[in-house]
């Protein structure tokens, strides 16, 4: 009854949108049905005099204006390309297992069968229509739907929609689990084939493709002004379906759920769990050791793996791994798969495109980069950067070497320099404003012991970025130093790199991800851009941490859900912040060189950079 109430909500609403589209075509075609009854009546001598001929002079203009305007913005909503979600294709070749396993469940719900299967790198599952013409034919190898239709069908019957499924869920979840996840998913294939419901999908769609067309930036004046009058139908269109398209979903998916709840209901609950806690473990794999690699050009080539080794974890440090280790002996549903590497391996590559903005494939400045290579290739060589960045800006600001009976006589670079420098006993607060802007509002800097701006690395001529709330309650010497390194930073990420090819296009043929506009990449960016305070926090942490790596035998390493980590004697330090955010807000460097003398890091000692 459910499904069947679902389902009636849906097409009443669906019948609703298309008669938004049928008075759209009837207002477009009313001048010309004027015209033609003018133009009738003057040829059965009916309707004549000066007053029908002005109007038959008048109106068909006018018809003719209407019918060119309405037939370019049919013409545009036909042939925009709607959007497109950049998965990860997956043919059956490549996984008969689940095909197999969606194509038993669509049998089981009494619904058609989706044409293909895709992967995504997030922690979501839906239905893509892709059968518009500019989405291309299916390739060779997906002409066969799951189903086992032949290539003819495809001329017979509508293709169905592509599932896509979120790659996360495939490493983490069960193979029962990952069933009952998509038993609503694929459900929804029944309601989709519904002509009408189909065909209000296309229309909206048409017409959202079509305002993202007329809304693309163009030089051409002529250009320009009729696609912003096709831009104002489109969207005066969309107001009015919105209400009516939104509620047809809710029906489909309303109807789609009730039809799943025969299929493994007793797994419903800890499936739903699981996608929670996958989310999790994903957001904080991409945020916390994804994202350092990225920034240095490496990407992670197995984050899918990387998941299960961070839930695991998780679970272990929240006391929620007693009724996961059975559910880890069960066969994971990456077994569905013949190569999961491969697989994943796109797929961690998708995942550095759209939350990052990496190129499409490797190159000299964006490698691939194992877990197990991790520490030595993303964690040292991360901390040497930074560190010797820092150095970079204080030889600028003229900042001298450090002193002192121990300190090195070759001036080599050392923690001491750097803990010396931000040593404040002076006033805090607004005093490190005033410092980091200089003397009289002037670029920070600028007083006796730095350099001016340019030597920062910052434009000839303006300021250091600086952002008064988020330097308010530094030291002066804290506030100068961490303006210059976002100045330094800024730099060097707007200096193209030489060994960096551009990124390669490939054909629509060959990759699907083609279809997708890349221009604003990253679609989805992972975090705003770090602060000044920030930036100067993980720089002084790179410097203690290269100091006790080069003096005290520590070691980089990675710990699964807070990402680079110092490793002394095998054991994670994790009381270095609260010293470090001490000596930056305060000048107090006391808390730190206590820290450091009970570990054994000797500051005074010359430190290897970048």
């Amino acid at each position: 009854m459910g499904v069947e109430a679902g389902a009636q909500v849906a097409r009443a609403r669906a019948l609703a949108v298309l008669r938004i589209r049928s008075r759209a075509v009837a207002v477009a075609l009313l001048p010309a049905a004027l015209a033609v009854i003018l133009l009738a009546g003057a040829a059965g001598d009916r309707l004549e005099g000066p007053v029908w001929d002005a109007a038959r002079w008048v109106l068909m203009p006018v018809a003719v204006l209407v019918l060119l305007a309405a037939g370019g913005i049919a013409l545009v909503v036909a042939r925009a390309r709607p959007a497109m979600s950049p998965t990860v294709p997956v043919t059956e070749e490549a996984a008969p297992d689940l095909y197999r396993m969606v194509r038993d469940l669509a049998d089981r719900l009494d619904v058609p069968a989706p044409s293909a299967i895709a992967l995504t790198p997030d922690c979501d599952s839906w239905l893509e229509d892709r059968t518009h013409p500019a989405h291309g034919p299916p390739p060779a190898e997906e002409h066969h739907d799951i189903a086992g239709a032949g290539k003819q069908a495809h001329s017979r019957h509508p293709v169905a929609p592509v599932l896509v499924i979120g790659s996360p869920f495939l490493w983490w979840m069960r193979v029962g689990e990952l069933r009952a996840v998509l038993a609503p998913v694929i459900a929804g294939t029944g309601p989709s084939a519904h002509p009408d419901i189909a065909a209000a999908r296309r229309f909206v769609r048409g017409l959202d493709a079509a305002v993202a067309v007329a809304s693309a930036p163009r030089r051409e004046p002529v250009s320009r002004v009729v696609l912003a009058g096709v831009g104002w139908v489109a969207r005066l269109l969309l107001r009015g379906c919105r209400g009516h398209a939104a509620e047809m979903e809710r029906g489909v998916a309303a109807a789609a759920a009730e039809r799943a709840q025969a299929v493994d209901y007793g797994l419903r609950i800890v499936a739903q769990e699981q996608v929670g806690l996958a989310y999790a473990g994903w957001d904080r794999l991409l945020t916390r050791v994804a994202l350092p690699a990225w920034r240095m050009g490496r990407w992670p080539s197995r984050l899918d793996a990387g998941v299960v080794a961070a839930l695991t974890e998780l679970s272990r440090r929240d006391r929620l791994a007693e009724g996961f280790a059975s559910r880890l002996g069960e066969r994971p549903a990456c077994d569905l798969l013949e190569e999961p590497g491969s697989v994943d391996e796109a797929a961690s590559l998708l995942a550095a495109r759209l939350f990052h903005g990496g190129p499409a494939g490797p190159g000299p400045d964006w490698s691939p980069v194992a877990w197990s290579e991790y520490p030595d290739e993303v964690v040292d060589r991360k901390w040497r950067l930074d560190a010797a960045r820092l150095h970079r800006v204080l030889d600028a600001m003229g900042v001298r070497p450090a002193t002192g009976p121990t300190a090195p006589a070759t001036g080599a670079p050392t923690l001491s320099r750097v803990l010396d420098h931000l040593t404040d006993t002076g006033p805090t607060g607004t005093a490190g404003i005033a410092g980091a802007t200089g003397p009289a509002g002037g670029p920070a800097g600028s007083g006796p012991d730095t350099a001016p701006p340019e030597a920062a690395g910052a434009p000839p001529g303006s300021p250091d970025p600086l952002d008064d709330e988020d330097l308010s309650g530094t030291t002066a010497p804290s506030a100068t130093l961490a303006a210059r390194l976002s100045a330094e930073l800024a730099r060097e990420e707007a200096a193209p790199s030489p060994a960096t090819p551009p990124p390669a296009s490939p054909s629509p043929s060959s990759d699907p991800a083609a279809l997708w506009d890349d221009r604003a990449l990253p679609l989805f960016p992972l975090q705003p851009p770090r602060t000044a305070r920030e930036l100067l926090a993980d720089h002084l942490t790179a410097m203690v941490c290269c100091a006790a790596m080069d003096t005290a035998g520590a070691t980089p390493g990675l710990d699964w859900l807070d990402g680079p980590t110092l490793l002394i004697d095998g054991e994670r330090t994790a009381d270095l912040a609260p010293k470090v955010l001490t000596l930056i807000e305060d000048g107090d460097a006391t808390p730190l060189r206590v820290w450091l003398s009970q570990l054994g890091i000797r500051p005074e000692k010359p430190v290897r950079l970048g």
